[in-house]
């Protein structure tokens, strides 16, 4: 067994722990568990942190559960929350935790016969028919209010929206997450939560509920930072938006050309924190990246590493590949070899214009320069065609009596046009 412990330490993964919780792991394999409320069909980047550490918890030799909020998802945590959430209804929660299961047996082992693969459990299941009479009759009365109004998540909550103030359903929400932990602890052996820092009030609920109960005084918690950019903005957020594991929501080339642009500072924190790579590794990409900043070896080593373990091997060549399209020497087979969201991605923001596909076939100066406007003079188009300056999905175009004809269309609906080594124009044909 590895030291988990000391694991999360190099990785700058640890917040809080508990004391003893070392110690209680380097007994024997222990079980932890990761709670995720299922309030999308997909993760998100933000999610990442918390299950990378459950991955490096199974990596030790341990058996990671991750708990599915289906209950808890239905009322919403009030944590760093401004304003309470919208309800889910059953039908929503199950789409949700189905997409989610999905995305979670691409990090972590569900499947093997080891003794610690990984577990999926639902809080739906053991809350569905427990009463509300009966819960605050067996659990409520072990913990007082003064002990849950104590917590920072409920005392910022109240102070940042004295005008609306916190709905009890939201107050419940730890003791929800507290008896999760006591559940989990009787049936399933677990005795530690882990997660985001902000989650701490919840996780000590579930200790001192454990210890109330149970009288038992070996369930520990243990969090780790939450993430933010080297500038203090939030991490993981775009113009469009948070970045998503599900390519349908960001495309494996928006993924990857996320981890591609980090700062360097970030690249140095990000390496340890969402990759597998061991200390060795990581540590000797940061030399040689420091050694040559401007190569950006230690961005690109962080994108290909997150990028395969989210989306695969191939999803990230073609991402590389499609990276080149803007500035390198990609080809024509490569282009129309990018899938239409990947291709709109890549050329986002570059001038475009609309062409019936009526007018085609037709001289490639009157398409520069009559069809569209790529260039204000046919004689201008002239120059530049027979200087070897224009280029039609990738393919230089020398010759001023080329015709476009519809073998130019990709994907039945674009051509890309290129002037000069750095303007991209896009036509629409219809």
């Amino acid at each position: 067994m590895n030291n988990f412990v000391e694991e999360l330490k190099w990785r700058g993964m640890i917040q809080d722990i508990m004391p003893g919780t070392e110690e209680k792991l380097m007994e024997g394999p222990q079980a932890a568990y990761v709670g995720i409320d299922p309030t999308a069909d997909s993760l998100h980047i933000g999610h990442l942190v918390s299950i990378m550490i459950l991955k490096h918890f199974q990596q030790c030799g341990h058996k990671p559960f991750a708990l599915i909020g289906g209950a808890t998802g239905m009322i919403g945590d009030p944590s760093m929350k401004s304003q309470e959430r919208n309800l889910l209804d059953e039908e929503t929660l199950a789409h949700n935790v189905a997409g989610i299961k999905a995305q979670l047996s691409r990090i972590l082992d569900f499947e093997s016969d080891a003794p610690n693969k990984a577990e999926l459990v639902n809080n739906y299941e053991w809350m569905k028919g427990y009463s509300f009479l009966n819960f605050i009759r067996d659990v409520g009365k072990h913990i007082t209010v003064n002990y849950m109004m104590a917590k920072d998540s409920v005392k910022k909550r109240l102070s940042r929206d004295s005008s609306e103030g916190m709905s009890f359903t939201e107050f419940s929400y730890q003791l929800l997450q507290g008896y999760d932990f006591l559940w989990l602890y009787e049936h399933k052996g677990v005795c530690l939560q882990l997660g985001g820092s902000d989650q701490w009030g919840n996780i000590t609920t579930g200790v001192e509920l454990i210890r109330r109960m149970l009288g038992k005084t070996d369930a520990f918690a243990l969090t780790c930072p939450l993430i933010r950019k080297a500038d203090g903005t939030k991490f993981g957020k775009t113009e469009k938006g948070n970045i998503w594991l599900d390519p349908e929501r960001t495309s494996p080339y928006e993924f990857y050309q996320f981890w591609l642009n980090v700062s360097d500072e970030d690249a140095e924190r990000y390496i340890k924190i969402f990759t597998l790579l061991d200390r060795e590794t990581i540590e000797a990409v940061i030399a040689e990246h420091r050694e040559d900043p401007g190569r950006r070896v230690l961005q690109q080593r962080l994108a290909k590493e997150i990028t395969v373990l989210i989306h695969g091997e191939k999803e990230y060549e073609n991402a590389v590949s499609a990276s080149k399209m803007l500035f390198g020497n990609s080809t024509s087979e490569a282009l129309r070899a990018l899938d239409e969201k990947t291709f709109l991605a890549v050329f986002g923001g570059v001038p475009t214009f609309d062409l019936p596909k009526a007018e085609l076939p037709c001289n490639i100066l009157d398409f520069l320069a009559v069809k569209t406007q790529i260039f204000p003079s046919k004689g201008e188009a002239r120059k530049m065609v027979q200087g070897n300056g224009v280029s039609i999905n990738k393919d230089k175009v020398a010759d001023i009596n080329y015709e476009i004809s519809e073998k130019d269309i990709i994907d039945g609906k674009y051509i890309l046009a290129q002037k000069g080594k750095k303007n991209y124009f896009i036509i629409n044909v219809k």
